[in-house]
């Protein structure tokens, strides 16, 4: 469902996210992974987190299951970014870190422990793994966008079972200009070895 919104609005989305000062949420992601290290941009959207790894020399591999966005951030990034879903994307070398910025939230809540767990066995033990979710509980669906929302409690509930543990969570206003009071649950995670 999701997939469609982001097929009929892709230029409209790429305009309104693609020069988003991201640099409050890299700061607390990237001094948790080594330098050079392998970084998965998981539903990367406009391509504009996978770029600013990629010219901080990070080995990015990046995917959408949009093929609308998948086409546009290969322009933007000049990365090879594929067009899958979550749970169809495998990695041969393992990544050192994963970035899932607002695009987990789109998972069907009895989904998202599943889908959580494929994504985390393509990541080094040791590794981070970076989500955001709107901040709330349960699901919503708007303009033809399914979101699974989560507050604290309702990620430590995802997590029983998984081989991730919170490193750190907050809350934050929404980057984009004119959002600033839709609040934003963000966590960093790390892989149990």
């Amino acid at each position: 469902m999701s997939i469609n919104y982001y097929q009929q609005r892709a230029e409209q989305f790429y305009q309104s996210t693609v020069t988003v000062d991201m640099t409050p949420l890299y700061d607390r992601f990237l001094p948790r992974v080594p330098a050079g290290g392998h970084v998965v941009d998981a539903g990367c959207g406009s391509g504009r987190d996978s770029l600013h790894f990629s010219r901080l020399g990070y080995r990015v591999t990046a995917f959408d299951a949009s093929p609308a966005l998948v086409a546009l951030a290969r322009t933007h990034s000049g990365l090879p970014v594929m067009q899958c879903r979550f749970e169809d994307f495998s990695t041969a070398t393992p990544a050192d870190a994963i970035w899932a910025c607002a695009s987990l939230l789109h998972v069907p809540q009895a989904e998202l422990a599943a889908v959580m767990a494929h994504l985390a066995a393509q990541l080094k033990p040791g590794g981070v793994f970076y989500c955001s979710f709107k901040y709330g509980r349960g699901e919503t669906c708007r303009e033809g966008r399914h979101f699974t929302n989560l507050d604290e409690a309702g990620l430590q509930q995802l997590l029983n079972g998984l081989p991730l543990d919170v490193a750190e969570q907050w809350k934050t206003g929404d980057l984009r200009p004119g959002r600033e009071q839709e609040a934003w649950l963000n966590a960093l995670l790390v892989k149990v070895a």
